[in-house]
């Protein structure tokens, strides 16, 4: 079932954030950049943004960022649509699997909001729309998880 985001009231308590977005399939992962991106500044965050050509490269650039220690949490957007052939399956296990890698290596939420959609419209309600924009599901799941970790030093 869709889960419909909840808007929650959050502070980043001075934090910085890194969103790492693909330029691929930009209609949807820049309506999910957006919705991140107001979600932090509405917690006054401070936001940087690195844009990258496709999913694939986005561990690329997480893990150059994670290295810098200067970010609360990494958040990962990219939109991967399935073809005829398996090429999309193991570009989003490639990503899935180095987020991991990343997330557990430098102790840092990497946030994996990078989505393989078998069909244009389940993309349209999960990146374009407000109701269920994983845009912002990532920013809040980020500053829940900066929180934790903080809490765990």
């Amino acid at each position: 079932m869709l889960k419909r985001v909840a808007i929650r009231r959050q502070h980043a308590d001075g934090g910085t954030f890194a969103i790492v977005a693909s330029r691929y399939n930009a209609e949807y992962v820049d309506a999910m950049l957006h919705a991140a991106k107001t979600e932090l500044l509405r917690a006054v965050a401070k936001v940087q943004v690195v844009r990258v050509p496709g999913a694939f490269e986005i561990p690329a650039a997480a893990a150059k960022l994670a290295i810098t220690r200067r970010y609360s949490a990494i958040i990962c957007l990219g939109v991967i649509f399935q073809g005829e052939t398996s090429h999309a399956q193991h570009i989003g296990w490639g990503v899935t699997h180095a987020l991991a890698q990343i997330q557990v290596q430098h102790k840092l939420p990497v946030i994996h909001s990078v989505f393989l959609f078998e069909k244009v419209k389940h993309a349209r309600v999960r990146c374009l729309g407000a109701k269920h924009n994983r845009g912002t599901e990532a920013a809040q799941t980020a500053l829940e998880m900066a929180r934790v970790m903080a809490g765990l030093k």
